[in-house]
C-alpha cells in the first residue's frame, strides 16, 4: 500500500502523545504532518522529537489546510464539541478520544452535523481492538456460548487521579465506566434500556466536593432481555485490573486477567506472579490497532468499527447511570435516547 493518509494530532497530553508516536512509528497507512497543542513549547518539543514538519497552537491551521485529510482529537473533552464541528465543516475524517463530547445536547448536535456532512468519525473505545476482547467477540458471533444473557465488567484503577483531574472529569460513570458500557453493547449485541447505579466514597474524601465516588456499581438491563453489571473502582492498590465475563445459554467467556507476563514464581514463601500496573501496559496493542483500523478504513472505504453513533449511545448510558446515582432510582433509556 503506497498511499498514506496525511493527518494531524490535536492535544499532546498522555493519550495524544501516544497516538502521535504510534502514527509516526507504527501506522504504515498514515503520515503525521502536523501537531497542535495550546502549549507552544510542548508542541515544538514533540515536533522535534518525532520529526513532524509542522506544529501550531491554533487548530484552525489544521482544519483549513487542504493537504490534511484526517485529524486525531485527544484534547480535553470540553474542547471536543467545537473541534468536531470544525472537522465536519472542513471535510476532515476524525478520530476522537472518548467521551465524544461533554453532554447529550452536544452529542445530538454533533451526530446531526456529521450525518449532514457525511463525516467519517471513529471514537476511541480501544477495548474493541484489544486482542482478547476481539477474540471474545468472534467466539460469541460464532455461537460458542449460545445466546449471551449476562455481562459482567470490572474496571479497577490502582488509585485515584489527582483532584484537579477529578474536578473536570465528569465523574466515574462518564469518565471511567463508559468504556464498560460500550464494550457491553458490543459483546452483548444489544442496546441498554435501563440502568441502576450506586456508589460511595470509600477512600478519597475530596471526591465528595465534586459529587463523585471512588467505588461504583451499575446494573444494566438490555433490550435483548439480557442483564449485567459494571463495577468501577479507584481503589485497587494492587494494580490495574480490567476484566469482563459474558455468560451465555451454553457457556461462558472470561476476558482479561491480572498477569502482565505468563509466568509464576514458586519459592519457599509461596507462589507469586506479576500484575499489570497501568492502562498503557494493558492496552498497548489496542491503542495501536484502533488507529491502524481507522486509517485502513479511510483508505479502503469501509465504516470504522466504533462510530459517532456508538459514542452517543455509550454516553447516553453513562448519563443515565449518573442520573440514577443522584436520584437513587432506576432510569429508563427509552425516554432519554436521542438516536
Amino acid at each position: 500500500m503506497n498511499r498514506k493518509i496525511r493527518c494531524a494530532v490535536i492535544g499532546l497530553g498522555r493519550l495524544g502523545y501516544w497516538h502521535a508516536v504510534n502514527v509516526k512509528t507504527k501506522i504504515q497507512s498514515a503520515e503525521l504532518v502536523y501537531i497542535c497543542d495550546r502549549n507552544e513549547e510542548l508542541a515544538k518539543k514533540v515536533s522535534i522529537e518525532l520529526d513532524v514538519p509542522n506544529f501550531t497552537t491554533n487548530p484552525s491551521d489544521i482544519f483549513y489546510n487542504d493537504r490534511i485529510e484526517a485529524v486525531i482529537i485527544a484534547s480535553p473533552t470540553s474542547t471536543h464539541f467545537e473541534l468536531l464541528k470544525e472537522a465536519a465543516f472542513s471535510n476532515k475524517a476524525v478520530f476522537v478520544e472518548k467521551p465524544l463530547v461533554s453532554n447529550l445536547d452536544e452529542a445530538k448536535e454533533i451526530f446531526e452535523i456529521m450525518k449532514r456532512h457525511n463525516t467519517i468519525c471513529q471514537v476511541g473505545f480501544m477495548r474493541r481492538f484489544d486482542p482478547a476482547y476481539a477474540e471474545a467477540k468472534k467466539r460469541i458471533l460464532r455461537g460458542d456460548i449460545g445466546k449471551p444473557i449476562y455481562f459482567r465488567g470490572i474496571s479497577r484503577d490502582p488509585a485515584s487521579p489527582p483532584e484537579e483531574f477529578i474536578k473536570n472529569s465528569g465523574g466515574i460513570f462518564i469518565d471511567m465506566a463508559i468504556h464498560d458500557f460500550d464494550i457491553a453493547r458490543y459483546l452483548m449485541e444489544s442496546d441498554v434500556e435501563a440502568v441502576s447505579a450506586h456508589g460511595k466514597v470509600l477512600k478519597y474524601p475530596f471526591m465528595s466536593k465534586y459529587q463523585d465516588v471512588d467505588q461504583s456499581l451499575c446494573y444494566l438491563e438490555f433490550e435483548s432481555g439480557a442483564v449485567g453489571d459494571v463495577e468501577s473502582s479507584r481503589n485497587a492498590h494492587y494494580g490495574y485490573d480490567i476484566r469482563a465475563e459474558v455468560i451465555g445459554t451454553e457457556g461462558t467467556i472470561f476476558i482479561g486477567g491480572l498477569r502482565q507476563h505468563n509466568i509464576q514464581v514458586l519459592t519457599s514463601s509461596g507462589a507469586v506472579h506479576d500484575i499489570v500496573q497501568d492502562f498503557p501496559t494493558r492496552f498497548k496493542d489496542a491503542y495501536y490497532l484502533e488507529l491502524e483500523d481507522f486509517f485502513n478504513a479511510l483508505l479502503e472505504g469501509y465504516q470504522p468499527k466504533v462510530t459517532v453513533e456508538d459514542g452517543v449511545k455509550a454516553q447516553e448510558i453513562a448519563v443515565a447511570a449518573q442520573e440514577s446515582f443522584f436520584k437513587q432510582e432506576k432510569v429508563s433509556l427509552k425516554t432519554s435516547k436521542i438516536l
